[in-house]
């Protein structure tokens, strides 16, 4: 049975685990806020109380942590008490500078750069994408694992120093963000101009410029479901993450805007609800063109 340490069971590491779990996985879980840990102890997973005491001789490491800070304090502690032959996956998304310092952090453990593709409904029903690169020598270790918590993977990469699996995910993520924000507008729009909103999405609805993630967004909004599958928080995260890793050298115009929506979105206090409501971003005034 193969042992993994997993870091992280918030909204999407949770039903990972769960899933895990189910595939008889021994799973030994820690989470900086217990109370998010806790009810896994019941499906059969260990809850630690420190990272350390998760990972000792763990066989796989997995790492589903918010942000850069998150998972170098946990995997750092972590990845000391690891065997010789044992593999960390990261899972989270930390960006280009975070897999940096991921790498350093490794120590010479085996490391698969595995950010996935899916928020909370894919996690539970385990039908994630893996974007993953890592080495083809450490790929048969993790892909059971791999398959429990996703539908697809797709390797990537097989030089894990490059992060081809956390440069995907940025490119793609760019897309969700633009579009969650661009379904917001035109809502916000159509109700400015004395529309019905729903209108709207029955407007593109089975035309060319339709989209499944129009209507989840859109209806999410308009019916009031706001609770997170991503969090605006998260998002204005990622949305500075891609930024960076853009560098100054490509004009990155939509996610800059996407970004300072997020950030107007928060400040309204929508913080913790889904990434859908930075539609309400439309209606706070804008106090600068971009964040510092």
């Amino acid at each position: 049975m193969t042992t993994v340490a997993f870091l992280g069971t918030g909204t999407m590491g949770a039903p990972m685990v769960s899933n895990l779990l189910g595939a008889g996985f021994d799973v030994r879980v820690w989470n900086r806020s217990q109370d998010k840990a806790a009810p896994l102890r019941a499906e059969g997973a260990v809850v630690a109380d420190t990272p350390a005491e998760a990972a000792h001789n763990a066989d796989v490491l997995v790492t589903m942590l918010l942000d850069t800070e998150a998972t170098a304090r946990a995997g750092g502690e972590a990845v000391e008490v690891l065997g010789p032959e044992s593999v960390w996956v990261q899972m989270g998304t930390i960006g280009l500078e975070g897999m940096d310092r991921v790498r350093q952090l490794a120590q010479g453990v085996s490391l698969v750069d595995a950010p996935v593709l899916g928020t909370r409904s894919p996690a539970e029903q385990g039908t994630l994408t893996v974007l993953a690169a890592a080495d083809p020598e450490v790929r048969p270790t993790v892909q059971p694992l791999l398959d429990t918590v996703g539908q697809r993977t797709m390797w990537v990469g097989e030089d894990v120093t490059l992060a081809s699996g956390t440069r995907l995910k940025l490119a793609v993520n760019s897309w969700v963000l633009t579009l969650t924000n661009a379904v917001g507008e035109s809502l916000a729009l159509s109700r400015h101009l004395g529309l019905d909103p729903n209108l709207f999405l029955e407007a593109i609805d089975g035309s060319a410029t339709d989209s499944p993630y129009a209507h989840l967004k859109g209806s999410a909004v308009l019916n009031d479901r706001l609770a997170p599958a991503f969090t605006v928080r998260g998002a204005g995260k990622d949305a500075s993450l891609i930024r960076e890793a853009a560098g100054d050298s490509l004009n990155l115009d939509l996610i800059r805007a996407a970004g300072e929506r997020f950030r107007r979105a928060e400040e309204a206090g929508y913080a913790d609800s889904d990434m859908a409501a930075a539609y309400f971003a439309s209606f706070v005034p804008s106090t600068s063109t971009e964040p510092e």
